[in-house]
């Protein structure tokens, strides 16, 4: 016996900010569809913006991992965003002074292992003491690395960087041959505005699935960890570490499990960079990347995996779309460079108006096995406290 969906039903248990922020992504797909119909969008350059929003997400859920469960502040994201990039680019790309030539998940073992292995090396000393001292020694690191990268040319190329990186499933049986493959087509639904899907789509069109795939397991993984009798630790210690401590639970060890847990899923978004862009060089560690994913974990809610998702693909909704402000001819200044204004201006409107973040992390916090079918009354905003779970607002 299947239930069916009732979208009344569904629609009704939303929170009037779920509501609204619905409404508003149904305007901006259905802007976007209009583009690409109308040729104002190229097909293989939205699915890079699709493939670029979704980086950020990993990178945003990867730092709600360490930020928003535990209160670990990582100011180092780029860092290993940066490991991960680099230890597939290094031994897959065909400049690599190392090694390259390997198969691409070869890469990814090791861009995961050697961010493993960093993010154990700063957290044994750091991560027994008070939460500042990790902020100071990963406020570094990042710069530390891409100073490493820039002058170490007999390891990494140094400012020339790692190219000829393989796509990721160059060398598969079917997929590496995929793109070249598929016909060209042309698509002419709005006349004199032809929508062409030639190699490029199609290429991007595995990344976007490479995409999904990474950004589907870490979202499943912090999913099933955050409602788990770990994550409710986790919380905890955030909350309280005295209070963990006093229950006899080794709160150093599970701050450690966290930051590493956060630290992979940040190397991950970096072994995607590396197959989507096919080039890294020292420059893609730069501090503003650190910025960005701080901003798109604050914007969408501390503690909750939606709200990451969403952060990550409004930042680069805001870092991209402002490229185009220039072409706007009665604008009387060059609008492109203000993109970090805007978001700046957009943290503060958020932290006026809603503090606690667009999709704060409360009804993620709930089993649904423990409300059953009928659930009670909804509020206002957040979710009823006779649900369970934690209530900010």
């Amino acid at each position: 016996m299947t239930d069916r969906f009732d979208f009344g039903a569904y629609w009704s248990n939303l929170t009037n900010a779920e509501k609204r922020l619905t409404m508003a992504l149904s305007v901006l797909v259905f802007g976007l569809v209009i583009a690409l119909l109308t040729g104002a969008l190229g097909a293989s350059y939205f699915l890079f913006l699709f493939g670029l929003a979704g980086m950020y997400a990993l990178l945003s859920l990867g730092l709600n991992s360490q930020w928003g469960f535990t209160g670990l502040i990582n100011f180092s994201v780029a860092a290993f965003f940066g490991i991960g990039a680099y230890g597939a680019a290094l031994m897959t790309g065909s400049n690599s002074p190392i090694a390259g030539g390997f198969n691409p998940i070869f890469g990814l073992a090791i861009g995961l292992v050697l961010a493993a292995i960093v993010a154990v090396a700063i957290g044994i000393p750091t991560l027994r003491l008070r939460a500042d001292y990790l902020a100071i020694a990963t406020l570094g690191l990042a710069e530390v690395l891409r100073l490493v990268l820039q002058n170490e040319r007999q390891w990494t190329n140094g400012s020339a960087g790692i190219r000829g990186i393989p796509s990721f499933f160059d060398g598969w049986p079917l997929l590496g041959e995929f793109p070249q493959s598929m016909p060209g087509l042309e698509i002419a639904i709005v006349p004199g505005s032809p929508v062409v899907l030639g190699t490029p789509f199609w290429r991007q069109l595995l990344n976007v699935t490479l995409l999904l795939g990474f950004l589907g397991a870490a979202f499943l993984i912090l999913r099933r960890a955050q409602r788990s009798p770990w994550g409710r630790l986790q919380r905890t210690i955030r909350a309280d570490e005295d209070l963990a401590k006093a229950l006899g639970k080794n709160t150093y060890s599970y701050k450690m499990q966290a930051f590493v847990l956060g630290s992979l899923i940040m190397a991950l978004a970096g072994v995607f960079y590396a197959h989507l862009n096919l080039f890294v060089n020292p420059g893609d560690l730069d501090p503003i990347t650190t910025f960005y994913v701080w901003v798109a974990v604050i914007l969408g809610g501390s503690g909750s995996n939606r709200g990451a998702l969403l952060g990550g693909f409004v930042v680069v909704a805001i870092r991209e779309g402002s490229r185009f402000a220039n072409d706007i001819s009665w604008l009387p200044l060059d609008a492109a460079p203000l993109r970090l204004l805007m978001i700046g201006l957009l943290i503060i409107l958020v932290m006026r108006f809603r503090p606690q973040g667009i999709l704060p992390p409360q009804r993620e916090l709930i089993w649904p096995s423990a409300i059953g079918r009928e659930a009670p009354s909804r509020p206002d905003r957040g979710v009823p406290q006779s649900n369970g779970g934690e209530t900010d607002e």
